[in-house]
């Protein structure tokens, strides 16, 4: 009856909810998108830029944020050892005590002894051991163990975040160095309008008008550069974070000449279906409603008779007429007990009953969590999607208008010198043309942006790590100083499998 009833577990069995996914992406016909399983596991390099490449190493090997969700991995190793620990004996201590006792004359044993001063000596060893009969610490077991993949699933968030953050700062910096360029050129082309416009002015061929307006189109287009390079320096500060260095630390590798990253020809996106494993925030959701599901029997549990198993053994020794408290080490003042005891809360007035309640809410909590998580993935990729493609087709409209917008400025600045045209048209020229490269290249930004947006999307980034230790060499230095941690900082990960269930996504290796 023991091994029978030792071999259930009280609670619910985990099961996925149902998702509903797509079949195909709403833009999978575009030519420019393939729908062939991504294999861009490192989809950075698709960018060609060696500068991305140097950048996002160093930030998996340096950021801090990424460093604590390593150690949250862990310290959730170090959780599950706690867990499993339950299954064996929880109590085992060994006591001793040297006692110097006076009795009350008035105690009851005065009545049938004389003896009211003595000594006491105690060596023992107890130990108590609460059978796992309904499954109780085995469910803690599950929990536990869903919980650290949960957290090897949180790293890997943080990885396709920080790489995703990493190429969009990059993409950023290398825009707005494009934007300020633009400014700067044009700058240059307005100071020699200025400078026209004040020679004909001082000739007597045009009216103070001109040097003014030419001077306000100036003052205009440098004014902006402040606020470009406002902009820049802020980029590159957020990117030396991600790097976990000063910003004057990065500065030498983005001096190097640099355009804004150019997307690859076409992208592979797969199909919806797998977003459930290659997005490790959707694997991370799943694994949460696994532990609180094995929560509901450990809780479950209480509901029912615990039954353990108790027992002391022990020498014991006193001064007592001829014995003497070195008699404490001879067979013959052995003393020991052992046997069965059990405990059943069974008035609780429903505490416990409701307790599991919660739980099971908590568990349909987190299912519906889960289920919104893999449409808002859904929604994601669509969302960049859409915005890269068209960001392309928006490219290519305003180039032509650049195009139009320089050849405009060209034959107004040519009528002008002639004194066909007034220079009100230049200024217009001009300051049309500044617009439309400005806009140009912040597109151009925008569709390597959004691209990067889409790899976020679909979770890539994360494989980086594979086979790799989670924390540096240093760290685990320092905390081994600190304590005795045996093999639980030695961690290192394999892939997200194929078809993944509760007890294997994201499975650790350790």
């Amino acid at each position: 009856m023991l091994a029978v009833l030792s071999s259930c577990k009280i609670g619910p069995d985990y099961i996925r909810p149902p998702t509903e996914t797509a079949i195909q992406w709403m833009e999978a016909e575009d030519k420019r998108l393939k729908t062939t399983s991504s294999n861009d596991k490192l989809w950075w390099k698709t960018f060609n830029d060696p500068v991305l490449n140097q950048l996002i190493n160093r930030a998996y090997l340096e950021n801090l944020n990424l460093r604590v969700s390593g150690l949250r991995v862990i310290e959730a190793r170090a959780q599950l050892g706690t867990a499993a620990g339950n299954l064996y004996p929880q109590n085992q201590q060994l006591t001793g005590s040297l006692n110097q006792i006076h009795l009350s004359r008035r105690a009851a044993q005065a009545a049938f002894s004389n003896i009211f001063d003595y000594a006491q000596s105690q060596l023992g060893f107890t130990a108590s051991w609460e059978i796992d009969f309904w499954g109780k610490f085995r469910r803690a077991i599950e929990s536990a163990d869903a919980s650290l993949q949960a957290a090897v699933a949180d790293y890997d968030t943080a990885l396709v975040s920080l790489t995703a953050d990493v190429a969009q700062a990059y993409i950023t910096i290398r825009t707005l160095e494009k934007r300020l360029a633009i400014a700067r050129q044009n700058a240059e082309t307005q100071k020699e309008s200025l400078r026209i416009a004040q020679i004909r002015y001082n000739g007597g061929t045009t009216s103070e008008r001109d040097v003014e307006q030419a001077r306000t189109v100036l003052a205009n287009t440098q004014a902006s550069i402040p606020t470009l390079e406002i902009s820049l320096r802020q980029q590159v500060n957020a990117l030396s974070v991600l790097l976990g260095k000063p910003p004057h630390q990065i500065s030498e590798l983005l001096t190097r000449s640099g355009q804004i990253p150019p997307p690859p020809a076409q992208v592979a996106v797969g199909i919806p279906a797998e977003l459930l494993r290659r997005r490790p925030d959707i694997r991370h959701a799943e694994l949460q409603a696994a532990a609180q599901s094995a929560s509901i029997g450990v809780t479950k549990a209480d509901l029912y008779p615990a039954i353990s198993l108790t027992g002391t053994f022990g020498l014991l020794s006193t001064d007592v007429g001829t014995f003497s408290l070195g008699d404490v080490f001879l067979w013959r003042s052995r003393t020991a007990n052992f046997g069965p005891s059990f405990q059943w809360n069974i008035f609780n007035y429903g505490q416990i009953t409701n307790q599991v309640r919660v739980q099971d809410a908590r568990l349909q909590e987190l299912l519906i969590t889960y289920q919104n998580t893999v449409l808002t993935a859904q929604r994601e990729v669509e969302d960049n999607l859409i915005a890269f493609l068209r960001s392309q087709e928006r490219a290519q409209l305003l180039g032509k208008s650049t195009a139009a917008a320089q050849r405009s400025l060209n034959l107004a600045t040519i009528q002008y010198r002639e004194g066909i045209t007034d220079f009100t048209t230049v200024l217009t020229a001009q300051q049309s043309l500044l617009s439309e490269q400005d806009n140009l290249a912040s597109t151009l930004g925008n569709i390597s942006t959004n691209l990067v947006g889409v790899y976020r999307a679909l979770g890539g980034g994360w494989q980086i790590r594979e086979g790799k230790e989670l924390i540096p060499d240093e760290i685990k230095q320092q905390m081994a100083k600190r304590t005795d941690w045996g093999d639980l900082l030695k961690v290192t990960t394999q892939s997200a499998p194929e078809t993944h269930r509760p007890s294997d996504i994201g499975l650790p290796k350790w």
